[in-house]
Parts: structure tokens; C-alpha cells; sequence
């Protein structure tokens, strides 16, 4: 029992849009991240001293998220300054992986009291910001092997709508209902949104989601990634399908998660509010790169000896429309209990900060429908995926 990874609570801010003038967007990402961590420790009324180490994944680690976000707000917060922080890069799945590591690091009797979560402000430091000029992030040994070159995720989402079979409509349907699920869901947001002092007042609700979402007027919508010589190495692509309407948002938020050992929990007086059954972090073709939730949800499952019909709830990141659709087909699994708040494509990737989102929106609609297990998992950049199973207590 004693070094048994629990979770005392998952809070987020509220998903603001990536622009300028988005409700999240006049403010730094480690005063947006401060906010958040003092609102976790606040409201469990716990010692900031007694924190092991905060974990925080954050993808585009340029600029104003260059000097470690999370020990930036970590003294932006006031916590003490002996409280480290560290960062994290698995591109999307950055601060699931956050998670894990506070996790495992505790199982392994490292820590007791640990705070993993993620950060992106995606209006402030754009996408792709860390790439300077025409620099080559692959090197020749990955030019080689996958000559004539990795394609970006968008186009990695064709060809996953390619390979399973999935039409424009089907994208575009999905969509509509990812944005008509989070309407619903507004006011059980409630418990996991944690109001955000945006300076002119305070944001409590998402600002992406568009509750009047519908086919008609995302069939209406251009194909964002049609490329003629891309179309003539690829055949089987056929119809282009991604849109920015069936795409996720680009997002400003952040999200925690407490993760402390069951005694410490116990010895504090906090009553977890879940448990951790299985990890899984695997690698899968990078240039489908989208498809790895599937080969880690297998892995998962077969190390907490589950199969997917014992899961009741699923969060599959919406990256892009054919993402989920894929894994639900591939899977077998339900899809009333896939998404069932809607996913990024209403409520938005701030990338850094997804995981952990994803977690605390599970973790809370368990509770609030009465589900026992939940399992998560994100494609990561490079054809990679983490994957999570967790038990409500």
C-alpha cells in the first residue's frame, strides 16, 4: 500500500482559443500555469512544501515557455523554492507522460507528493516555433530510411482515413458530434474547470465550443492539406477529407493532476479519487504517425489483463477526425463511450497540456456517471502513443 501511485485530484483551465484576442491569450503561460497549480494545492489544502517535484509537459519550449514553465510558475504560484520542476517533451502526449513518470516515480518509493500536468499557449508561442529557419529536424538517417521524407500530421491523417475506409462525411459527422457531446457537458465541466484571472475578470467556461455545429456547414469547408505531388505518391488517398472543421483547435490552457502514494494520501486526510491499472508508451509507423493509440491500447489492456469492453469510458485524442474514428473501428469498441464530452476537436490541443486534460475529463465523468475503469490515449508526433488505464475509487 504504502507506495501505491494514487490520484487526490485533476483540475483544468478552461480552453481558451490559440489567437490573439482569445480569452486565454493576454496572459503568460506560467501565469496561466501559477494559477492552476495554486488552485490544486489550494483547494486540497495542501503544503506546498511538502511537493516532491511538478512535472509539466509543454511541446513548444521557445520564448516565453524557454526557462522551465513549470518552475516558473512554480514561483509565480509562491510555492516554496525548494519545489523543482522539470519539463517534459513527448509532443502530445507531453504531460500524459508527465503523469506516468509522477506515477512510476512514486511506485518506486522516489516521491510521495508530486503534481504532473502541461501547459501550451499556442496564441503567444505558435506551433512550430521552435524551428529555426529551414533547420532539418530529422538528419539523414531518417531521410534515408524513409525516403522520400516524412509527411506532416495532417497529411498523416489522410492516409489513416485512407487506410480504414473513412469518407469525408463520416470526418465531418464526427466532428459535429465531438462539439454537440462538449454542449452538453458544459455545466459538468463545472468541477474540473478552475475559474482563470484573465485580468479584465475571470474565465470559467471553453470558449471552442460551437454548440450549432453542423454537417452542412462543415461540408461547406476546403481540405486543408491538398497537394498535388503529395496526391501522386500517395494514390490511395483518393478524396481529401481533413478540414479545420473535423481537425483539433489550436489551444491556450493548462491542466494538473496530484498524484501521491495511498499512505500519504491517508496520512494527510485525502481520499483518492482514483487508481492507476496499466501503462503503455509505444512507437508505430512514423509515417501513418496518428496510428499508435492502437497498438498501445492493445498493450495496455493486456497488461492489466482487461479486455475493451470492461473500459467504460474512452478518451482517444481528437487530433483529426480519422484518429478515433480508426481506433474505434480497429478496437471493436463502443462508440457511445468514446468521447463522450466531446474531445479536442470542441474543446481544443493545447498541445503540452492535452494529456492531462484528457485525464481530468475522464476522471471526472467516471464519477459523475457512476463508470469504474477509464482508458486514454494520444498520438504523439514521430508515430508514438502513451496509454493509460485508470480505476475509480
Amino acid at each position: 500500500m504504502s507506495n501505491t501511485p494514487v490520484i487526490v485530484d485533476a483540475i483544468r483551465s478552461p480552453m481558451g482559443k490559440g489567437k490573439m484576442g482569445g480569452g486565454l491569450s493576454g496572459l503568460h503561460p506560467v501565469d496561466l500555469l501559477a494559477q492552476v497549480l495554486k488552485s490544486i494545492v489550494s483547494r486540497n489544502d495542501l503544503d506546498p512544501a511538502t511537493i516532491d517535484d511538478v512535472i509539466i509537459g509543454c511541446v513548444s519550449q521557445v520564448g516565453e515557455q524557454s526557462a522551465t514553465p513549470g518552475r516558473m510558475a512554480v514561483l509565480a504560484a509562491g510555492f516554496p523554492a525548494h519545489v523543482p520542476s522539470t519539463t517534459i517533451d513527448r509532443k502530445c502526449g507531453s504531460s500524459q507522460q508527465a503523469v506516468h513518470f509522477a506515477a512510476q516515480g512514486i511506485a518506486a518509493g522516489a516521491y510521495d507528493i508530486v503534481i504532473a500536468g502541461g501547459v501550451e499557449s499556442m496564441s503567444r508561442v505558435p506551433m512550430g516555433s521552435a524551428r529555426i529557419g529551414n533547420a532539418d529536424p530529422f538528419g539523414a538517417g531518417v531521410r534515408e530510411r524513409y525516403a522520400p521524407g516524412l509527411v506532416g500530421q495532417g497529411v498523416a491523417a489522410e492516409l489513416v482515413a485512407a487506410r480504414w475506409g473513412i469518407t469525408r462525411e463520416e470526418c465531418d459527422a464526427y466532428a459535429v458530434q465531438s462539439h454537440h457531446r462538449a454542449a452538453a457537458a458544459i455545466e459538468a465541466f463545472g468541477r474540473e474547470i478552475v475559474a482563470i484571472d484573465i485580468g479584465a475578470g475571470k474565465m470559467e467556461r471553453d470558449e471552442t465550443i460551437r454548440a450549432d455545429s453542423s454537417a452542412a456547414a462543415l461540408a461547406q469547408l476546403k481540405t486543408v492539406f491538398a497537394d498535388e505531388a503529395l496526391a501522386k505518391r500517395f494514390p490511395q488517398l483518393g478524396t481529401w477529407k481533413v478540414t479545420a472543421g473535423n481537425s483539433s483547435q489550436i489551444t491556450d490552457g493548462a491542466a494538473a493532476v496530484l498524484v501521491m502514494s495511498e499512505a500519504k494520501a491517508t496520512a494527510l486526510g485525502l481520499k483518492p479519487r482514483a487508481r492507476f491499472v496499466g501503462f503503455d508508451v509505444i512507437g508505430d509507423d512514423p509515417m501513418l504517425m496518428l496510428t499508435a493509440p492502437i497498438p498501445a491500447t492493445q498493450r495496455v489492456l493486456k497488461k492489466a489483463g482487461m479486455k475493451v469492453e470492461q473500459i467504460d469510458h474512452y478518451e482517444i485524442n481528437e487530433a483529426f477526425a480519422p484518429v478515433p474514428l480508426a481506433w474505434q473501428r480497429e478496437l471493436g469498441a463502443d462508440p457511445a463511450r468514446l468521447n463522450p464530452r466531446g474531445g479536442a476537436i470542441a474543446l481544443g490541443h493545447p498541445l503540452g497540456a492535452s494529456g492531462a486534460r484528457l485525464l481530468t475529463t475522464m476522471l471526472n465523468a467516471l464519477e459523475q456517471t457512476g463508470g469504474r475503469f477509464g482508458l486514454m490515449s494520444m498520438c504523439e508526433a514521430g508515430g508514438m502513443a502513451n496509454a493509460t488505464i485508470i480505476e475509480r475509487l
